[in-house]
């Protein structure tokens, strides 16, 4: 019989790469989206075109992480074999503004899962999705399964929380729970609030003369950059592994924002210079046009500097590693919205 699988954030970046996955494996997949007086499933709606997508393979229903009732229902309802919850208010700026709903979203919705799970059928293999903003300030270099946890704004604080309860769940009542410690991961679908699609897009805006200036905050952050497509290879080899664990999942390579930038002005062709220092530091073009600014208002109210991690674990025993490096996928984000471009 085919395998049910069971996708909270179905819509979004992951759950998107996550449901070609599934469907090219043989699943049946069932996606949870919440109700909007807009379409919001642009990331998904090709799926259906697919030549490997037969008819009942992939069916939406409408559901909310913040509501326990529905989540019970659906979940007895589909009678998944694993349930994947990438379901989040994932943009950590953002979290500072609306820390309730926030710790609603992403820390109880996790419990509420959990908690279906046990009444309903104790069997069925979950995965929490977790994040490397769980580390914050961190407290070893680099980042595995033992460093211990400091987050440092209120989405890392409720994925903490999630993490922490899935764990609870999978002792106290031998559930197959797993959290998935994930790196940034990114691609064409990354949102566009997120800083690598806002850099992509604004500089291949700036070079095709459609926008003047792009304006950010902590251009030194430095972080571990992966692509979505491989991420969620690994999510799926974490609930086939032989026993419940908890997996870190990155690239063990490490790059500032300010490289970011570069490699993508490299790989378009657009000559930067920069100067200056802090809140004041400019990059120009080749003709002197100011072209990005560092503005106040971008920074978080505490800043996660330095994140990189290894995935000695996963490589070792889910026999995982990442397909693609951070120019092939600067690349693919970079072709992505050029071709969007054509079409203004």
């Amino acid at each position: 019989m085919k395998r049910i699988a069971l996708i909270f954030g179905v819509t979004g970046q992951d759950g998107s790469y996550l449901t070609r996955l599934l469907l090219k494996k043989g699943y049946i997949v069932h996606g949870v989206k919440r109700r909007s007086s807009s379409l919001n499933t642009s990331r998904i709606d090709d799926i259906y075109q697919e030549p490997f997508i037969k008819k009942k393979n992939f069916v939406l229903h409408y559901g909310d992480i913040t509501d326990g009732t529905s989540i019970f229902d659906i979940i007895k309802k589909t009678k998944p074999n694993e349930i994947y919850n990438l379901a989040a208010q994932s943009h950590v700026a953002v979290s500072f503004k609306i820390p309730e709903y926030t710790s609603n979203a992403d820390a109880l919705g996790s419990l509420r899962i959990l908690d279906s799970i046990i009444k309903i059928n104790p069997k069925i293999k979950f995965y929490q999705a977790g994040s490397s903003e769980m580390y914050g300030k961190v407290q070893s270099f680099p980042q595995t399964e033992k460093t211990p946890f400091y987050p440092r704004s209120p989405y890392a604080v409720s994925k903490v929380y999630a993490h922490w309860i899935t764990v609870n769940y999978r002792e106290s009542y031998n559930l197959f729970a797993c959290n998935g410690i994930l790196f940034n991961h990114e691609s064409p679908l990354r949102g566009e609030t997120f800083v690598t699609k806002k850099i992509v897009k604004g500089l291949c805006r700036i070079k095709l003369k459609k926008q003047k200036k792009l304006y950010l905050g902590n251009i030194y952050a430095k972080r571990d950059w992966g692509h979505a497509e491989d991420y969620v290879e690994a999510m799926w080899k974490i609930l086939q592994y032989k026993k419940p664990e908890d997996w870190v999942i990155c690239t063990g390579k490490q790059y500032s924002v300010k490289q970011f930038i570069n490699l993508v002005a490299k790989n378009l062709n657009l000559k930067l210079f920069w100067s200056g220092e802090g809140l004041n530091e400019k990059a120009y073009s080749e003709k002197n046009e100011k072209i990005i600014e560092i503005k106040k208002e971008y920074f978080r109210p505490a800043e996660v500097e330095n994140l990189k991690g290894n995935a000695a674990k996963a490589k070792k025993h889910l026999k995982w590693k990442p397909t693609k490096n951070i120019n092939a996928l600067i690349k693919d984000m970079i072709n992505f919205e050029l071709k969007e471009l054509s079409y203004e």
